[in-house]
């Protein structure tokens, strides 16, 4: 707690260091693109490496092997069609907001209206799951195991991201990732030399021990599988197999349409340095997803997966426990407190993305049709992010103990089918055009949310959040293998139904602007 502490103290004061120079609502909704390519990469790490990341990551693979670590191969990957289809255009294209680039040639209203939905339903979806999240850690890495204790640790989580938000803005908000990041990142790798050390450097001793534990395993979860070829997890029925490939398919489709990833485009000053964010994230995305490899198997030969599997937090005890193994409390007290900073840092940036889309999009662009200055909509910008903040802490609360895998999930399902149709379509179809986005924006959510509420995530099984319920209509638990191909279709039936209601020299502007930056909004204050 100390060193939570002292986390929470130095974060407090950048972000008020950095408020100081909020002079616009630039400042606040995108830091003035001040940011250097290098400093947005660490911040973007610091965005997408949740605590589900480092812990839940590291669990899959102490306990499946192999198929756990296809989540980390996964999540790296979707950094590819970031980084070829969506950073630079988006960075030249937009200002503020995903809808600004939806919305660049086609009705402003109707556009902004849908992709403020999806972009709240994404960030509503996310937050919750890190914010019930902070529970479960609660109870794992602090022994606090009464409800009451854990639901004031969200409050606490939830009141020092609003501070943050409303205090910081984006510059704050970014410096808060950027610490988290190195902080994370570097306790990944001091474990894993740790790891390294305990068995002479040498890989071969950690993967053949991890297998020798998983073989002794009196646990039937996961007695008798070989943890070192793939088919632990995903290898049974063909529907595990489909359920396998549609979750890949939300994870690698939806970070491209992740609201709060899209955002940090907006903080760099050129293109050039929107291509260098995403390489360095990319880098360092990539070295801490290699570093869950040696953890995951390291927990499995170090702890065991019958003492993981035992624990309270179940797989996701499997870093801590690692921890403590090989350093102690104070090595547990470290890891303990990056976990939290983690969920701190994501909560934050996630507020911070769904309070501009309000903002910006349905008050300053939808209620008041653009006729607004730039104080007036940070101020309503604050407002919701308390309003938000408010309700993540209650739903939190009331979701705490429940199952929150599908929450993160649903989230990547919901920006791959709602966002990521609709950005390429505006980006790179001409004859793309308004009832098209809003059959493929509306289409894609609906459809994602309705096949997620009748899937076993939520009913039917022991693990389901509903677990007393059986209403699982539909067989997978991530409906991404239907609902983003679907979402695509309806993009195109809408536009070949609706009028041509593109504006030509819109069109061409944006085609110009997105390939080139000519043009772009800088948005800097000189």
């Amino acid at each position: 707690m100390a060193i939570f502490g002292v986390f929470v103290a130095i974060t407090m004061v950048v972000v008020i260091r950095a408020s100081r120079n909020n002079a616009t609502a630039a400042d606040f909704f995108t830091g003035g693109r001040g940011f250097s390519g290098p400093q947005n990469g660490v911040a973007i790490a610091g965005d997408y490496l949740s605590a589900a990341s480092f812990l839940g990551i590291a669990g899959a693979i102490a306990v499946y092997g192999y198929d756990g670590f296809l989540y980390s191969i996964g999540f790296l990957v979707a950094w590819l069609v970031a980084l070829l289809l969506v950073a630079e255009m988006l960075r030249n294209t937009g200002k503020f907001t995903m809808a600004d680039v939806l919305s660049f040639r086609l009705k402003q209203g109707p556009v902004r209206t849908a992709a403020a939905l999806t972009t709240l339903a994404v960030s509503l979806f996310y937050l919750l799951a890190q914010m019930a999240g902070a529970g479960g850690l609660v109870a794992l890495l602090l022994d606090i195991s009464s409800k009451a204790g854990q639901a004031v640790v969200i409050a606490v989580v939830g009141v020092l991201m609003i501070v943050y938000v409303l205090v910081g803005g984006m510059k704050g908000t970014t410096w808060v990732q950027i610490i988290k990041a190195v902080l994370l990142i570097a306790g990944a790798g001091l474990m894993t030399v740790m790891v390294f050390a305990k068995f002479g450097f040498n890989l071969s001793g950690i993967l053949g021990s991890a297998q020798q534990h998983v073989s002794e395993s009196t646990n039937k979860g996961v007695a008798a599988r070989d943890v070192l070829a793939p088919g632990a997890q995903y290898g049974g029925s063909a529907t595990s197999k489909i359920n396998f490939l549609s979750l890949g398919l939300a994870l690698v489709l939806g970070t491209a349409g992740l609201p709060h990833v899209l955002m940090r485009f907006y903080t760099v000053p050129t293109a050039k340095e929107a291509r260098r964010s995403v390489v360095w994230a990319i880098g360092l995305i990539g070295a801490f997803y290699l570093f869950t490899l040696v953890l995951g198997y390291g927990a499995a030969a170090i702890v065991g997966p019958d003492r993981i599997l035992a624990a309270a937090g179940g797989q996701n005890s499997a870093a801590p426990l690692l921890a403590f193994e090989l350093g102690g409390v104070i090595l547990l007290g470290i890891i303990s407190a990056v976990a939290f900073a983690t969920i701190l840092a994501v909560v934050a940036g996630l507020t911070i993305t769904a309070a501009t889309s309000f903002a910006h999009d349905i008050y300053a662009g939808v209620i008041k049709k653009g006729k607004i200055d730039d104080d007036k909509q940070v101020r309503v910008s604050r407002i919701t992010a308390v309003v938000i903040g408010v309700l993540a802490i209650g739903l939190g609360i009331l979701a705490n103990g429940q199952n929150i895998a599908f929450l993160v999930a649903l989230a990547f399902a919901v920006a791959a089918a709602a966002n990521l149709p609709t950005i390429l379509y505006s980006l790179f179809w001409k004859r793309f055009n308004t009832t098209g986005a809003l059959f493929s924006m509306y289409g894609g959510l609906i459809s994602t949310i309705v096949l997620i509420v009748f899937s076993p995530a939520v009913s039917g099984t022991k693990t389901s959040m509903l677990s007393n319920f059986d209403f699982d209509y539909f067989p997978l638990s991530n409906p991404g293998i239907v609902s983003i191909p679907l979402a695509f279709v309806l993009g195109i039936v809408g536009t070949l139904l609706g009028k041509a209601d593109e504006n030509p020299a819109k069109a061409a502007e944006m085609e110009v602007r997105s390939l080139t930056g000519v043009g772009a909004e800088r948005a800097v204050v000189h």
